[in-house]
């Protein structure tokens, strides 16, 4: 049974709070929001709409420089077959940003979500205080997110040392950027930019980039990084970056020093818990001061929910977004589903595309996942691909041998972001390998190499005579 009358404090106005929000004004609570920076919160302001806003137009930018590759003779002056106008590509990003955060508030209001802005903290496991305001509350979620890690010893300056969150305040593209850290944020704006006509280095402290990932999908997109002009260096640690007269210097902890124009530092997060009153909530986090939740984000204070990048649990928006729901249907007593993390489908938005959901095959490699079997096809097989002059990438499905589930899959793509959902469903219900096979796909699509997979993954019926 739902409690229509509940009384809710949400700490933070992101995809955790605003979702959670969403949901709790559905179930008829009482829901207030104290969000200091703006609806939306960082994901809308300053990262995810942001950063995929300047993917998209870099993903234009290269498709054009492939368009001769098509027939397409593209005249223009200057280099290359297109010019970036950076002013009004930040401007645009900025607009987007607050326009997604007005339309936030706009769902927000509708729903009779109250709303305030400014900071808040807790000073008891029910109550919030925000300036003048005291919520006394049936339930409280910490949705606070978290800022960019930086180097000791080298604070981002706003102008040429910069996070992500600085990017879109430039009034030119960089000429010669230093990404450091090849992690999924590093390889998302190193490609960005290279595409969008900077000279990118990456700087990477492991072999190869994107370490954490598939590590076939990560060998292509390293591939087409360095194809495409990048300096990847790899197995390099940044020291310490520093100003120079007119630019930046990269010390790497061998010795070498890389010079540019700026440096993307990307070298993590951390997350936003300090001055909430959480010790005196009773509400626990970590060593690295990530709020500790289970799996249906309950902290350990009764009544006390965190959803999102505070509780460092898969830093996505869609995530944080499930957590925040969770937390509503739980606290309002809702029937609810624990959260599912090798359910989460994610994208790594380079060009191409990663996208992965379910089982990965570093676990299968590794007999952690027992009879299990793996199949993987180019892309370049695929017709569609053909087509469209796509040359690099793969899907690769993963299901059991023995009754041919589908534990996982991983697709390097054009838009492997939308092809990823068949498998996502796939993973979700317990799908099998037949049940994808007998699907239709479209001919000539990307998608068919989906459904090929699958059949290549059949088993045979047995015959009996």
């Amino acid at each position: 049974m739902s409690q229509p009358h509940a009384k809710i404090a949400i700490i933070g106005g992101g995809p955790g709070g605003y979702e959670a929000a969403l949901v709790g004004a559905q179930l008829g609570a009482d829901i207030t929001v104290i969000e200091r920076d703006g609806l939306g919160g960082a994901c809308v302001l300053t990262d995810c709409v942001p950063s995929k806003t300047l993917i998209a137009t870099s993903g234009m930018m290269a498709a054009l420089d492939d368009a001769p590759s098509l027939g397409i003779r593209i005249n223009q002056a200057g280099n290359g077959p297109a010019l970036l106008d950076a002013p009004r590509l930040y401007a645009r990003v900025r607009s987007l940003a607050r326009a997604q955060s007005a339309d936030v508030a706009s769902r927000l209001s509708a729903e009779g979500v109250k709303v305030i802005s400014g900071t808040a903290r807790l000073t008891g496991p029910h109550r919030v205080v925000a300036g003048d305001t005291e919520i006394e509350a049936d339930a409280v979620l910490i949705a606070t997110g978290a800022e960019p890690r930086t180097l000791p010893g080298s604070e981002p300056d706003g102008t040429r040392i910069l996070t992500w969150r600085q990017l879109y305040d430039l009034d030119k593209l960089p000429e010669e950027l230093i990404v450091v850290g090849s992690g999924v944020t590093g390889a998302e704006f190193a490609c960005a930019f290279q595409s969008l006509g900077s000279q990118v280095t990456l700087v990477s402290s492991r072999e190869r980039m994107l370490p954490h990932e598939d590590a076939d999908a990560a060998v292509v997109v390293e591939d087409v990084f360095r194809r495409r002009g990048m300096t990847v260096l790899g197995r390099s640690r940044a020291r310490q970056v520093v100003r120079t007269a007119d630019g930046v210097a990269v010390t790497l902890s061998d010795g070498r020093t890389v010079r540019g124009s700026h440096c993307l530092l990307s070298v993590g997060m951390t997350p936003n818990t300090g001055g909430l009153g959480l010790a005196d909530a009773g509400v626990a986090v970590d060593d690295n001061g990530f709020v500790q939740v289970d799996k249906v984000s309950r902290t350990t204070a009764p009544g006390v929910y965190a959803a999102g990048d505070c509780t460092g649990v898969l830093m996505l928006a869609s995530v944080a977004a499930m957590q925040g729901r969770i937390a509503m249907w739980h606290a309002l007593g809702e029937a609810v589903k624990p959260l599912r993390l090798a359910h989460v489908a994610a994208t790594i938005f380079t060009e191409p595309e990663i996208a992965t959901v379910g089982v990965p095959e570093q676990a299968v490699a590794a007999g952690e996942v027992p009879d299990a079997t793996v199949v993987k096809l180019p892309l370049a097989t695929n017709a569609r691909a053909k087509m469209q002059g796509f040359r690099d990438g793969f899907v690769k499905v993963i299901a059991r041998r023995s009754s041919g589930t589908v534990l996982g899959g991983v697709v390097v793509a054009p838009r492997a972001s939308e092809l990823i959902l068949a498998i996502s469903l796939a993973v979700e219900r317990s799908l099998s390998v037949d049940n994808l096979a007998h699907t239709f796909a479209v001919y000539p699509s990307l998608s068919g190499s989906l459904t090929e997979a699958a059949r290549k993954l059949m088993q045979p019926a047995e015959v009996t005579f």
